[in-house]
């Protein structure tokens, strides 16, 4: 068959699909994108011929959708995998130059989460026939390198098409490394302008229909009977549910291990709903933004079973919220995470291995009661903190934590799910936020890229039409990546934006002063003439206003009550719906009681800077060693 190499590129995609437990799927469903000179011509003409010929013919289609910014939709490609349990994913398309490294960014985002994408960003001619080439770059010394190849150390996978017959090889590697539970991540295929219009004879079978499988790869029996003999020696076990639990569907396998063994189970962002927060054995959310339920127990923890988790240093407060001299089991698909924190490895998928651990402990072993019923009893000290932060008086104007308070009960109630990344909203979420299913809570935490919200929704959405879905937002995050609201509004679809403003980075600027540096820098203000520094007044900057201008219907509530009544509107609305709300930048959210390590100036003029010098000498003597 006498295809473009982006013709067959498209053709190819087209008829690839996933299998897991006997359940078939599109692996590639759809294709992002923005044209440049250095695609337009080649996948641009690719995907139009596609779509003409599968509207004739009842062939297979790759949608396309039109985005607004390159990192922003690989950042809704990430949201779609990680809700599809990567079992599925979308595919980006871009020009050469800015259009490409545009996307570097969401490809670290997605390496760094697991999380499957497919990018196909143009470059410059492979044969330099038309050197030198707008927004080429020219290195002396290296004249076969571009601005591309900046993706190899943030991709999995990376191959450049020179050539027609290198297509195929890089397209089987390819989908490989995006069905590869242990190896995924982002896939670049770089495609010079001139080699995507080149036609070439190609095989029938390459358009064939392929079905890559996922498995579960179980246990290792040896590895399995060193785990069992370390659970069975523990008197206060605990187990940490990560993202592995959600992507291997072990939702269930973990509750019955966890009700076989009385073993607590904490979660990190990526886990948080793996269990329902109100079950007796749910420890909640542990490590930094974690609450004293969790980090409580995993001071006293002798052995720490973790399930699908990369144990960021977030998660084990830089390594400090566990005793010294407790020992890991570390449950997961690759080899990679399971080696850390010196752990036994029990390298398998989540599902197969809490299968296999639950066969081997039931009946043989269980956690001493008194250690279970801590659990509640933490539970209970917990209880009126949590009441506290998210309960907010309805007349008022509300502050962060209250206004999550009031999103978390509306989307339990209508089995939603809210979407969030950077900034003070992941901590305030991870600690504050009380799922009742899986699915509810997606928080992007691995890379705490600012400007995921939207986008990130936008893939949700797409994957999961049927829920409701809310990019919780803050100021400074919408500021940097709100585009994709045009995207969702010429899709209509109908997303649910909460904009939080606080007047810049509340986050950051309690650390900053938590850190003796005074939040320098951390607000959106005028400059001050007689300081010299950014602490004048506010600016007059109208966010709500700037939404509306880019198509969506924008409410603005002043008070609590209001904000419940606004949000009800809008999850209800068929419409892109922000509701902007203003909260107190200083308002704190309680402590988890845990420790982050971000080092501190040895040396300052500042008495602030010097205070917390001392504080962090101090934190750093719980640090475990790195081995």
């Amino acid at each position: 068959m006498r295809l473009t190499v982006a013709q067959a590129l498209v053709r190819f995609l087209s008829v690839q699909y996933s299998e897991r437990d006997g359940e078939r799927q599109r692996l590639i469903p759809g294709c992002f994108g923005i044209f440049g000179h250095g695609n337009v011509a080649g996948v641009g003409q690719a995907l139009l011929q596609n779509a003409l010929q599968a509207h004739a013919t009842g062939e297979a289609d790759l949608p396309y959708y039109l985005a607004r910014n390159e990192q922003a939709m690989v950042h809704a490609a990430c949201g779609y995998a990680r809700m599809r349990d990567r079992l599925q994913t979308l595919a980006c398309t871009t020009s050469i130059g800015p259009g490409a490294t545009n996307m570097v960014t969401g490809a670290a985002l997605a390496t760094i989460n697991r999380l499957p994408v497919l990018l196909l960003p143009g470059d410059v001619f492979a044969t330099r026939a038309a050197g030198a080439l707008l927004q080429e770059l020219e290195l002396p010394g290296e004249p076969g390198t571009s601005v591309n190849d900046a993706f190899r150390p943030v991709s999995k996978f990376f191959a450049r098409i020179e050539r027609p017959e290198q297509l195929p090889q890089a397209l089987l590697g390819a989908m490989r490394t995006l069905t590869d539970p242990a190896e995924t991540g982002a896939v670049t295929i770089a495609l010079p302008q001139d080699v995507q219009a080149e036609a070439f004879d190609w095989p029938e079978e390459l358009f064939a229909e392929r079905t890559w499988h996922v498995g579960r790869p179980a246990p290792d029996p040896a590895a399995l009977a060193r785990a069992v003999d370390a659970l069975r020696s523990a008197r206060r076990p605990l187990l940490v549910a990560g993202g592995g639990v959600a992507y291997s569907a072990a939702e269930a396998a973990l509750l019955e291990f966890a009700e076989a063994t009385g073993i607590p189970v904490a979660d990190t962002h990526a886990g948080k709903g793996a269990m329902p927060f109100d079950h007796p054995l749910s420890a909640g959310p542990l490590g930094a933004t974690g609450t004293p339920v969790a980090n409580g127990l995993a001071a006293q923890a002798d052995v720490v079973l973790g399930v699908g988790t990369r144990w960021s240093d977030f998660t084990t407060g830089s390594r400090t919220v566990f005793a010294a001299d407790a020992r890991f089991v570390n449950l997961n698909v690759a080899a990679l995470d399971a080696a850390k924190h010196s752990g036994i490895m029990l390298t398998a998928d989540a599902r197969a291995g809490l299968v296999a651990l639950t066969v081997a402990l039931a009946g043989h072993h269980r956690a001493p009661r008194v250690w279970s019923d801590w659990v509640s009893a933490l539970a209970e000290e917990w209880a009126p903190v949590h009441a506290a932060a998210t309960t907010g008086d309805g007349g008022e104007a509300p502050v962060q934590t209250a206004v999550l308070g009031a999103l978390n009960e509306a989307l339990n109630a209508r089995a939603g799910t809210v979407v969030a990344a950077a900034g003070s909203m992941p901590g305030q979420l991870q600690m504050l936020w009380r799922s009742r299913e899986p699915k509810s809570y997606h928080v992007e935490y691995g890379f705490s890229c600012m400007g995921y919200e939207i986008a990130g929704a936008l893939g949700v959405k797409l994957a999961a039409p049927d829920r409701d879905v809310v990019a919780l937002v803050g100021d400074g995050s919408y500021l940097m990546m709100s585009q994709e609201i045009v995207t969702a509004v010429s899709e209509r679809i109908p997303l649910t934006i909460v904009l939080v403003d606080n007047a810049g980075f509340g986050s950051i600027g309690a650390l900053s002063q938590s850190l003796g540096s005074q939040r320098f820098g951390t607000s959106y203000r005028y400059r001050n003439t007689e300081s010299g520094l950014l602490d004048g007044d506010e600016l007059p900057v109208d966010l709500a206003a700037n939404a509306a201008s880019l198509g969506a219907e924008v409410l603005r509530p002043t008070t609590l009550d209001d904000f419940r009544k606004d949000l009800t509107t809008a999850l209800d609305s068929a419409r892109v719906t922000v509701v902007y709300v203003q909260v107190d930048p200083l308002a704190a959210a309680p402590d988890s009681g845990c420790w982050w390590d971000v080092p501190v100036a040895e040396v300052s003029t500042l008495e602030s800077t010097q205070a917390a010098r001392v504080a962090y000498v101090a934190a750093k003597k719980a640090q475990r060693p790195l081995l």
